[in-house]
């Protein structure tokens, strides 16, 4: 997948909605394109197989992105990218788990979505199903106490069909994190919590397959990957700016922005 053509869709679709989220969103669609492009054992024409694997997007503010890529794969009409945030669209603000085929659940409050990526995987190894289970996380999620539970209770069952990929933007909707509630090291964290730890760049294709690689290889212990992003990565004055985390640009900033990403 052109990885810059889904930034295009992704801002037509946040400008055409005048509301959304650009900054996580464009920087995390690198890592879900490789997902569905190479990773995930996914089929747009059966999409309830019980072989599947699942991803929970917990951080489902950044849905603009799965989105551009679901309808990339083919699990829906690209041109219903254009409703979002519309009423009575498939494509809200937040996905819904029955709105499309593709999404696994429904999100919206932060902080519980590695809660419901574990319970799946832990139902799937205890019926000896082979299915990964992928979670996206924010990194100002790990902010809500609800998120640790599910770190220690994926810990105790030794989920290792789970894999968790962080988003590590340092950036939530009022600031930096490290100004809000600093988060420190993640790593030192997630090694305290018994997990396998790997550290990347999310925007290197091959950092991404690698660490993918090794994630399904380990075994014993769930696996994080801390994905070092820029938030609007490849709009200039979007990047590393808090301000664009939920923002939508107008029709001047559109015109910029595909400028700098032809």
């Amino acid at each position: 997948m052109n990885t810059n053509n889904l930034r295009k869709e992704i801002l037509v679709m946040i400008h055409q909605a005048n509301s959304g989220h650009p900054g996580g969103s464009l920087g995390m669609v690198d890592i879900i394109a490789y997902l569905y492009s190479d990773f995930l054992n996914v089929d747009p024409k059966n999409p309830d197989d019980p072989k599947r694997d699942y991803l929970v997007l917990s951080n489902g503010h950044i849905c603009p992105a799965l989105y551009a890529v679901l309808a990339q794969k083919g699990f829906f009409d690209k041109k219903e990218l254009g409703t979002l945030r519309k009423l009575g669209s498939n494509l809200q603000g937040h996905p819904h788990r029955t709105a499309i085929k593709g999404i696994e659940t429904t999100s919206g409050p932060l902080g519980s979505g590695l809660s419901q990526a574990s319970g799946m995987a832990l139902g799937l190894k205890r019926d000896s199903k082979p299915n990964k289970v992928v979670v996206l996380t924010s990194d100002g999620e790990h902010q809500e106490g609800n998120h640790w539970e599910g770190v220690m209770f994926a810990a105790k069952y030794g989920l290792d069909n789970l894999i968790q990929i962080v988003d590590r933007n340092k950036i939530q909707i009022d600031g930096k994190t490290e100004e809000i509630m600093p988060l420190d090291s993640l790593k030192k964290k997630y090694v305290a919590f018994n997990w396998h730890v790997q550290e990347i760049n999310g925007h290197s294709t091959w950092q991404i397959k690698k660490a993918l690689k090794k994630a399904v290889k380990a075994k014993g212990k769930p696996c994080v990957i801390i994905a070092k992003t820029i938030p609007g990565r490849g709009v200039s004055f979007m990047e590393n700016n808090y301000e664009w985390h939920g923002k939508a640009p107008n029709k001047e900033e559109l015109e910029k922005a595909f400028e700098e990403l032809k």
